[in-house]
């Protein structure tokens, strides 16, 4: 029977993510040695190797990459069971968390949060800030109990329920560009240099599939992992941008900034709340869902 700890899961994370047996040993404040030791035990419990010793550090084997899979959900669960126990002895009824897109946060998120947390105060309630494929991935590996995504990035099988909706609209730099007051036109918008949240995003694959339906390549040439990035390439006139009118409202932006509306409905959104049993207490889990699926009937 094979024997893990804590420590040793840890231990393997940290080498994989530095590429370094000693570098992961510092971060956990193991000797060098006593990690080189707990890493050679492992992988003779496992029959394979985990990482191919190199003259400046380690990779991963091939066969180390799969079973790096599990030895995440591992440290996963025990991040997990370390949390919730700490939770629990404060007095509380467990632990939710909840992942979800930035844009979805700052527009809805954050006040059906500050809601809930007021309903349920004994529940412990945790946000991870992920673009919506990311999202599924950590609802899929059960890292995370609710997951928050755009409907049209959905992968996951797992039941899904409305949650919100909003859309895009174009932000430009008034001393680099000019727009009419109405709606821009798709062709219009798509002759122009265009900064895009990166690979994952929402927004890129609306993008994508704006330009597909034109005969055009998206070429991402400005792409950004955030709207505050975005903001700052759009005040250079590097290109002109595109986010929901309540995330541009939450930057307060300066006069020189300017945003548009666009024509047809290519750039509406949809978000849906999706969740996973198994993890939290389940009482706890599905007070925290109604009370986030009642949050739009409440305003």
């Amino acid at each position: 029977m094979m024997k893990i700890d804590s420590t040793t899961v840890q231990l393997v994370l940290a080498i994989a993510e530095e590429g370094s047996i000693s570098r992961a040993a510092d971060r956990l404040q193991l000797a060098v040695a006593a990690a080189s030791r707990r890493l050679s035990d492992l992988e003779q419990q496992l029959g394979a190797r985990l990482f191919k010793r190199q003259p400046h550090g380690v990779r991963a084997t091939e066969p180390g990459l799969k079973l790096l899979a599990h030895i995440r959900q591992i440290g996963n669960l025990v991040e997990r069971l370390e949390a919730d126990a700490q939770a629990l002895g404060r007095g509380r009824d467990g632990r939710i968390i909840i992942g979800a897109p930035k844009s979805a946060i700052l527009q809805f998120l954050a006040t059906d949060i500050a809601v809930t947390q007021r309903r349920y105060p004994h529940i412990t309630l945790q946000v991870m800030e992920e673009n919506s494929r990311i999202v599924q991935q950590l609802l899929r590996d059960k890292v995370i109990d609710i997951g928050i995504f755009e409907k049209t990035s959905g992968f996951v099988d797992l039941p899904r329920s409305d949650y919100r909706k909003d859309s895009l609209v174009l932000v430009y730099s008034r001393r680099h560009f000019s727009f009419a007051v109405e709606p821009v036109m798709l062709d219009q918008l798509l002759d122009c240099p265009i900064v895009s949240l990166g690979r994952g995003s929402a927004i890129l694959a609306a993008l994508r599939r704006a330009h597909r339906s034109r005969g055009r390549v998206f070429r991402n040439d400005f792409a950004v992992s955030g709207f505050d990035t975005m903001l700052a390439l759009v005040r250079e006139g590097l290109g002109v941008g595109l986010m929901p009118p309540g995330v541009l409202r939450s930057f307060h932006p300066e006069p020189d900034l300017g945003w548009a509306t666009l024509e047809g409905d290519w750039h509406e959104r949809s978000y849906v709340l999706s969740f996973i049993e198994g993890q939290a207490q389940e009482q706890a889990l599905r007070n925290v869902v109604a009370a986030l699926l009642q949050g739009e009937r409440a305003i």
